[in-house]
C-alpha cells in the first residue's frame, strides 16, 4: 500500500478503537467523575506508549529528535484540549445517552476544517468540503431526536465545545509531528509520548491536591481502567498517524463512520433499536466517507 493512503486504514482503526473506549468510559462515568474517566483514559496508555516507543526504535532504528519549541508548545496544548474535550464527553455521557454523547461530539470534523483552513494553511477542495457538510448532516441526525426541552442550551454548547476541543487537539498534534525530521511512525509515536505525560502529570496532580476519592475509586476498577487506557492507546496512535499523514479536516471526516461502531456497540451492548432516523444517518455517513476518500484515491 502506498503510503499517501495509509492514512485510511489507520483513521479506521481509530475510529473502531475511540468508540470501544467511549463505551467503556460510559460505563465508568456511572461511578467515577469527569477528571477521573478522562486520568482512566491516559494513566496506563502512558507505558503502554513508552514500550510501544521502544519498540519502534529496536525494530526500525532512527535518530532521537530535537524538540523544538513549537513542538513543546503543540504538545502541551493538544495534551489540555484533549483533557478538556474528553472530560467534556463525559458530561455529555452524564446528561444525554453513549449515542448522542457521541454524535454531539462529532461536530469536530466541521470545526477542525475550519479551524485548519483559517489557522494552520490547509486548503479543501470542493469535494473535500462537500463531504465535511454530508457528515455534519448525519452527525446531527444520528445525535437522535430529543424530548421537547431535553437539548437544552447548555448540552448543546457542552457537545461543541467537546468537539472544537477535540478538533484543536489533532491540530495541534498535526503541526507536532511536522517539527521533527523522523519517519512517520516514529513522530506520531514521540508526540504521543509526550502528550500522554502531561496529560497523566496534570489530571494526577489536580487529584491527588483536590479528589483523593477519585484516585481510590479508579484503584477499585483495575479491569475496567486498563481497558479504557488500552484502546485509548491504541485510538490516539491510530489518530495522531493519520493525522500525520492528511488533512485533519478529512481525517476527522472519514473518522465518523466511528458513529457507526457506536451505534453496533450501543444496539448490541445497550440493547438499544436502530431507528429510521438513525439508518438514513449511517447512509449519509457512508457518502460522506466515499465524498472524502474518493480525491485521494484518484489522485494516488
Amino acid at each position: 500500500m502506498m503510503t499517501g493512503m495509509l492514512w485510511i486504514p489507520f483513521t479506521l482503526a481509530a475510529a473502531f478503537t475511540q468508540a470501544l473506549r467511549n463505551a467503556q468510559q460510559k460505563q465508568l462515568s456511572r461511578e467515577v467523575n469527569a477528571i477521573g474517566v478522562t486520568l482512566a483514559r491516559f494513566i496506563w496508555a502512558l507505558p503502554l506508549a513508552a514500550i510501544y516507543l521502544a519498540l519502534l526504535y529496536a525494530i526500525a532504528p532512527a535518530a532521537i529528535p530535537q524538540f523544538s519549541g513549537r513542538f513543546i508548545f503543540d504538545v502541551s496544548a493538544a495534551a489540555v484540549t484533549q483533557i478538556l474535550a474528553t472530560a467534556l464527553m463525559v458530561l455529555l455521557f452524564q446528561r444525554r445517552s453513549y449515542t448522542a454523547g457521541v454524535g454531539l461530539a462529532k461536530s469536530e470534523a466541521l470545526l477542525a476544517a475550519m479551524l485548519g483552513s483559517m489557522f494552520f494553511g490547509a486548503l479543501l477542495g470542493p469535494v473535500g468540503w462537500l463531504g465535511i457538510a454530508v457528515g455534519s448532516v448525519a452527525v446531527w441526525l444520528l445525535k437522535g431526536r430529543s424530548k421537547p426541552g431535553s437539548l437544552d442550551l447548555t448540552t448543546l454548547l457542552v457537545g461543541l465545545g467537546s468537539g472544537l476541543c477535540f478538533a484543536l487537539t489533532t491540530l495541534w498534534i498535526r503541526d507536532a509531528c511536522h517539527q521533527l525530521d523522523l519517519p512517520f511512525m516514529h513522530t506520531a509515536a514521540w508526540a504521543l509520548v509526550w502528550t500522554i505525560s502531561i496529560q497523566v502529570a496534570l489530571l494526577t496532580g489536580w487529584l491527588v491536591l483536590r479528589d483523593r476519592p477519585t484516585l481510590l475509586r479508579l484503584w477499585q476498577r483495575p479491569s475496567l481502567v486498563f481497558r479504557i487506557s488500552l484502546s485509548s492507546s491504541i485510538a490516539s496512535l491510530c489518530w495522531f498517524t493519520a493525522v500525520n499523514l492528511e488533512e485533519v479536516a478529512l481525517v476527522k471526516t472519514l473518522g465518523q463512520i466511528e458513529v457507526f461502531f457506536t451505534l453496533l456497540l450501543s444496539q448490541h451492548w445497550l440493547k438499544e433499536q436502530v431507528s429510521a432516523r438513525e439508518k438514513l444517518g449511517l447512509l449519509l455517513i457512508v457518502a460522506s466517507a466515499v465524498l472524502v476518500v474518493a480525491p485521494s484515491l484518484i489522485s494516488r
